[in-house]
């Protein structure tokens, strides 16, 4: 049947078609010989059900995947479940497998520290290994598909969300996204990019409500990451459940079909996220389901997750001539080459009775465990209370309701993961300490929600008879995650009470901070001597904690996030414009607050060790910067950076760009690049950064990138603060089209 169709509808189906000539992959003749073999065997509703997206829900018609109205599913957690899903495709009339999906955000059975908590790294190396490990062993349970990594910037850590992403900075999510996405395929998982785009802007921090966001902003911060994403072999991209300056994004064929497709010749799968297609309706864009069903398609959206609504909708669409069938082919070919590219084709039924003895491997656990010590932040180390020194430490008093947590340890979006696995912070000192003929005392002092003294005396006595206190204190994990965003950055219950009864007795203290995101410490910092930030650290967490504490290892995790003093600064960020009033203490004419410093506690890429790093003065090695035509021109940069104290040590060695002056306004200092240098006391290493000339510049609102002639600044040091910055010219300016790769003067 030929579709008809006329006005603005078939504008928006011409622009997609064309996006689908340029985007297609190149695969080997055979497949798309087999791909057009099985698109010219299914009837309508087969193409609608491998566009249909299903999750494990007890409503669900046993029957639909066996009868081809099923290309994908979500929840099915175990090989068993698993097994069987894709057993009943297989025994459908035409027998094509599914994708087995779901969210790998930190690990299937072994958990690893959330994203936000790996980004504290800074190590695209280690990432990389990190999701690979996860990739294997979720593989082995029959997932073949994971809806990770989040590649949306976060710029409010009241949204609970910030916990799945890579921090506040669009230049290192960008690094990071990439590198699990070259990870999930190491382990055999294909990727999808969320969520697409701008969901991390959200008012007020509130999941799920809009986002506005200027166009140059979103050239310049919120789509960078996903363009790395994909640059690195993404297989599918997700949208967000949200409205983009007023247009849900799974409507949006701007974003999906305009940028997406067309711009950056993206040819993998687009996914909606979890009923976004039926909260089209919601949002006020369309009146039922069929008109939600002909938008989003129109869009780019080839899949709807568990709307149902494809599926219901198409075929009629279809007959009807309001959707061209042309269209929903289109779709199909894409979920079939993502199928074919996995090998689902020619892979054996998966085995569910081997699946378990190939989880929670000591490799995987060994991975876990050196991506949790990477993680760690020492934020503060008075009178150096750490490391431990068993010479002057002979019995430690444990305190604080995190400390022998193994569910709040194992965090949101938790996988397989069971809290049985993991060993808690208290099981991880207990064994460290006794290497070392240390006594560990444990005394709870108040459960999780902590709204009772009853055990402050217990915790105060302890206190009194050992030579260090170590409080593990913080956010449970039902804190953070989708659906948590809090209004209060604060620690629930007495805990803040309980750190002071603990302080009173004299006693040194270490507060081992918990949680998926920095929280208002109040008079923390001045209770405790030292503070190490440990994030929600996974199933390796209490060892790698431990280790640290003793100084086995030290720690050289950096924020990737600013730490805010109280939730009344959000958003706060390190990257904001300068404004016509910068900030002067004490100053009432300037940015900031009357009743509090507009910055931050803890400023972004910060992060102590038990050692100490001089960092020179930046040595620009090309001084004068013509870009022109050049579009992979560079500036080179290095300095030299120096262990200075008394113990081997990483340094992250971070370099700043700003443009002092320029067409419009911009932030005084940007990250466009760091650098790991191991170094034994004394020794002196060579940070050495080459930075592509595309990233000095700004995008106008159509997405052009622009690289001015002018001064420019560099600087390169141990976080955002106060980098030492040094002047460097870039003599002939550039332009690239919008979206492209190309120069143009």
């Amino acid at each position: 049947m030929r579709a008809r169709w006329a006005g603005p509808a078939a504008a928006a189906w011409l622009c997609l078609g064309a996006a689908h000539a340029q985007s297609v992959p190149v695969l080997a003749p055979s497949v798309e010989a087999r791909i057009e073999a099985l698109l010219a065997r299914m009837t309508l509703e087969e193409k609608a059900g491998q566009l249909n997206l299903i999750s494990n829900e007890p409503l669900n018609d046993p029957g639909a995947i066996r009868r081809g109205e099923v290309g994908a599913v979500i929840n099915f957690s175990n090989a068993w479940l698993a097994a069987e899903a894709d057993g009943a495709a297989r025994a459908s009339r035409l027998g094509i497998p599914l994708l087995v999906g779901l969210d790998i955000v930190h690990g299937y059975r072994t958990i690893f520290p959330l994203p936000l908590a790996l980004a504290a790294s800074f190590d695209p190396g280690l990432v990389r290994r990190a999701a690979a490990a996860m990739a294997r062993e979720s593989a082995s349970a029959g997932i073949t598909w994971t809806f990770a990594p989040m590649a949306d910037v976060a710029r409010d850590l009241r949204w609970g969300r910030v916990v799945e992403g890579l921090g506040e900075d669009s230049w290192l999510t960008g690094r990071l996204t990439a590198a699990q996405v070259e990870g999930f395929r190491d382990g055999g998982l294909a990727s999808t990019l969320k969520h697409f785009a701008g969901y991390g802007a959200v008012l007020g921090g509130r999941d799920y409500d809009a986002t506005f966001v200027a166009p140059s902003e979103l050239h310049d911060l919120h789509l960078p990451p996903f363009r790395a994403g994909i640059r690195a072999g993404a297989d599918a991209v997700m949208t967000a459940l949200t409205a983009l300056n007023g247009v849900p994004t799974t409507a949006d064929a701007g974003l999906m079909t305009g940028i997406l497709r067309r711009q950056w010749g993206f040819s993998g799968l687009v996914v909606a996220d979890w009923q976004a297609v039926a909260s089209l309706v919601k949002h006020g864009v369309a009146r039922d389901g069929a008109e939600a069903t002909r938008k989003a398609l129109a869009a780019g959206v080839d899949m709807d997750m568990t709307s149902g609504l494809y599926l219901r909708h198409l075929p009629d669409e279809v007959r009807a001539g309001r959707i061209p069938e042309a269209a929903v082919d289109a779709a199909v070919r894409r979920v079939l080459r993502l199928k074919f590219g996995l090998g689902l084709f020619e892979r054996p039924p998966i085995d569910p009775a081997g699946a378990e003895s190939r989880l929670l491997l000591p490799e995987t656990r060994r991975i876990a465990r050196e991506a949790a010590r990477a993680s760690l932040v020492l934020l503060q180390n008075r009178e150096a209370v750490l490391p431990i020194d068993p010479e002057r430490v002979r019995r430690i008093a444990l305190v604080g309701p995190f400390a022998d947590a193994a569910w709040d340890q194992v965090g949101p979006h938790e996988g397989n993961g069971q809290p049985q696995d993991t060993v808690t912070i208290l099981t991880g000192l207990r064994e460290r300490a006794a290497a070392s003929g240390v006594e560990v005392v444990f005394a709870e002092g108040c459960p999780r929600v902590c709204t009772e003294r009853t055990g402050f005396a217990a915790a105060v006595e302890a206190a009194r008879g050992a030579d260090l206190v170590v409080a593990v204190m913080g956010e449970p994990r039902d804190r953070s995650g989708e659906g948590s965003s809090t209004a209060y950055l604060n620690w629930p219950g007495l805990q803040h009470d309980l750190l002071a009864a603990v302080a009173e007795t004299g006693k040194p203290v270490a507060l081992v901070v918990f949680g998926g995101r920095p929280t208002e410490l109040g008079d923390a910092p001045e209770r405790a001597h030292a503070m190490l930030m440990a994030w929600i650290p996974g199933t390796e967490g209490g060892p790698a904690i431990a280790e640290t504490l003793f100084g086995d290892v030290s720690p050289s995790g950096k924020l990737p996030v600013s730490w805010p003093r109280t939730v009344g600064q959000m958003p706060l960020t390190y990257d904001a414009l300068p404004g016509g009033r910068p900030h002067l203490p004490g100053s009432r004419w300037t940015m900031g607050y009357a009743d509090e410093s507009p910055l931050p506690l803890f400023p972004f890429g910060h992060g102590l060790s038990y050692t100490r790093f001089a960092y020179g003065e930046p040595e620009v090695l090309t001084p004068k910067v013509g870009v022109g035509d050049r579009y992979e021109a560079v500036l080179e940069v290095r300095a030299p950076v120096t262990n200075i104290g008394p113990r081997p040590g990483r340094a992250v060695a971070q370099l700043y760009l700003g443009q002092p002056v320029a067409s419009r306004s911009r932030p005084k200092r940007l990250l466009k690049g760091a650098v790991l240098l191991d170094l034994a006391s004394g020794e002196t290493g060579t940070a050495h950064f080459r930075i592509p000339a595309r990233d000095l510049g700004y995008h106008e609102p159509d997405g052009t990138l622009v690289v001015e002639p002018g001064e420019y600044r560099v600087g390169i040091g141990g976080d955002s603060a106060g980098p030492r910055m040094v002047s460097f010219t870039v003599e002939t300016g550039w332009r690239g089209p919008p979206g492209g790769d190309q120069a143009q003067r």
